[in-house]
């Protein structure tokens, strides 16, 4: 089960997504041709690693620096891997241009960079002891799902399954698709806290944490009416709102 797309208002013209999606492909690029000790570096400097923060001095056995607050942003930046980026990216394209069309281009981005950070915090404060570099945007893209379902509770996610060959298309509201989507967080996350010598390759309480600043920076904003400045469309080409499918034709 995949989101294909989204019936809300779009900006007509994602900068910013559009921007966000360029800068993570080129830098992923990037690495992808670097030597591996190079890439290692990369990491050992700009990916997220708890105890640089939670124990210095161990921090520095591992040849760490304490002293680099810039990984709770820059581990955003960096991907693992092809599907990694191109799920984040997908996520991020589906979700991102309906928000940016109602917060404007810089409000979007504080969402994206802030949701970014306060991921971060929370995956440090739940693995404190943790060596292991924690990478990629999925914390910042849940920052948005989750503002973009308390702005939009009520447009549609039309989703995709493939029934062996044949894709099935059908639709959910967006805050049910993003109360699913937590849970599914909130479940693996306690899970994985309950048992600590289960290795995980997902940082849970990363998503956890955008997904909770992204809701409480939609809750804060739209307390305010503004005017974003983006023109938006839907994907009718249509400066407003029409369905890309009709409700009846939903499955």
């Amino acid at each position: 089960m995949f989101p294909f797309t989204d019936t809300a208002p779009r900006a007509a013209r994602p900068i910013v997504v559009l921007g966000l999606i360029a800068i993570n492909t080129l830098i992923f690029l990037w690495m992808w041709y670097l030597p591996l000790d190079s890439q290692n570096a990369i990491l050992a400097d700009y990916a997220l690693m708890p105890i640089s923060y939670t124990n210095p001095a161990a921090a520095v056995r591992h040849g760490l620096d304490p002293a680099n607050w810039w990984p709770l942003l820059s581990n955003t930046f960096l991907h693992g891997g092809w599907l990694h980026l191109i799920s984040n990216m997908w996520f991020l394209w589906i979700f991102g241009p309906a928000m940016e069309g109602r917060l404007g281009r810089l409000m979007f981005l504080v969402l994206y960079l802030g949701g970014g950070i306060a991921a971060s915090a929370v995956h440090v404060m739940t693995h404190v002891d943790s060596t292991e570099p924690v990478l990629g945007a999925s914390g910042a893209i849940a920052a948005v799902i989750a503002a973009h379902a308390v702005t939009f509770p009520r447009e549609r996610v039309v989703m995709v399954v493939l029934i062996i060959i044949i894709p099935l298309f059908f639709s959910v509201p967006t805050v049910v698709f993003a109360l699913i989507w937590f849970g599914l967080q909130v479940i693996q996350g306690t899970s994985e806290l309950a048992s600590p010598g289960m290795a995980s390759s997902v940082a849970w309480w990363a998503h956890i944490g955008g997904f909770g600043f992204g809701a409480l920076f939609a809750f804060v904003v739209g307390a305010f009416e503004f005017d974003s400045g983006v023109r938006t469309a839907t994907w009718s080409g249509r400066g407003r709102h029409v369905p890309l499918i009709k409700p009846r034709t939903w499955l």
